[in-house]
């Protein structure tokens, strides 16, 4: 069956630009998320037992800072982290982040996925590489195997079987309040990935006859050939996102909004949340809308997009 992808992108949502940049040859590449120039609210949710992150303690509630001005989606698993190094000196030399009298301090979070199997396993984005995504970051984002999501595969949990590839994807909608919520996810997992749509798996690991081999059926004990388990190392897979809205939410909100988001994940990826997953989703608020907004319909929104942007990353990559 052949499905239709998801309209819409995060950068549909006010303030929010995106940049990609990657290194063909060795399938590694970043995603950089940009806020207003002022930064926006920012949180972050880590549910994977395998995380590679960066500046996630600032963003929890009752520590200091509330905004971030960029988050980075990084392959090269924990070597990919010092793409944000670039994507900081390029927001600081732009005049962008916190006044410290003597400096600008902007605040980058980020998180990586692990693929150096699937590459170079000696090349990972850096500090120029980063630059060049910001530098690039514009409204749209360019889906399937780019930026960060250029060497993502999904389904690895079957021996002997070859999982598909993976990637980027994004998605948004527009609530009738007038407030837009929007999603970019890289999907790297180790799990298979289902329509959210129709509940139909949409991508697995394939023998090398070709024949689909789910996970599930490997789990539950319901597959019809059998079957052994790959145990993949801690932190070598992990799906990895931004959320988005355009409104005003406080600290405990946003972060309360990246929370509920992973539902979109788990709605899409089976198994999700593994000891081998490092599943990690910050989330933005940018503010263009002042009044108070339906918190419920707000996450059930943020859960939806999430859903759609991890379906887009397959479409896509597909195509």
């Amino acid at each position: 069956m052949m499905y239709k992808t998801y309209p819409g992108d995060i950068t549909k949502v006010h303030g929010i630009r995106v940049g990609q940049a990657q290194n063909e040859s060795a399938r590694t590449g970043v995603t950089v998320v940009l806020g207003p120039r002022d930064g926006a609210k920012a949180g972050v949710s880590v549910r994977g037992a395998a995380p590679g992150t960066r500046e996630t303690d600032v963003l929890k509630p009752g520590n200091l800072v509330e905004v971030a001005h960029a988050v980075v989606l990084s392959g090269g698993s924990v070597f990919g982290l010092s793409a944000a190094d670039g994507v900081m000196r390029y927001l600081a030399q732009s005049g962008i982040g916190i006044d410290m009298e003597v400096n600008r301090i902007p605040i980058v979070p980020a998180a990586v996925l692990f693929d150096l199997g699937v590459g170079d396993p000696n090349a990972a984005p850096d500090a120029a590489m980063g630059r060049a995504a910001a530098t690039n970051a514009s409204k749209g984002v360019q889906q399937g195997p780019f930026g960060a999501g250029i060497g993502c595969t999904v389904g690895k949990l079957v021996q002997n079987a070859v999982p598909q590839r993976g990637g980027i994807g994004s998605a948004s909608m527009t609530l009738p309040e007038g407030i837009t919520v929007g999603a970019i996810v890289a999907v790297n997992a180790v799990g298979d990935v289902y329509h959210p749509q129709t509940g139909v798996c949409i991508a697995s690991a394939h023998l090398p006859d070709g024949s689909q081999v789910l996970a599930e059926g490997l789990l539950h004990g319901a597959s019809p050939v059998p079957m052994q388990m790959r145990i993949p190392a801690p932190g070598s897979n992990t799906t990895i996102g931004v959320i988005a809205v355009d409104c005003r939410l406080t600290k405990d909100e946003v972060t309360r909004l990246a929370d509920v988001a992973h539902d979109g994940l788990a709605r899409t990826i089976r198994p999700c949340h593994t000891q081998m997953d490092g599943d990690t989703l910050f989330a933005l608020a940018t503010e263009r809308v002042l009044q108070d907004v339906n918190f419920v319909k707000l996450c059930a929104a943020a859960q939806e997009v999430t859903a759609r942007a991890v379906a887009n990353a397959i479409l896509y990559s597909m195509q």
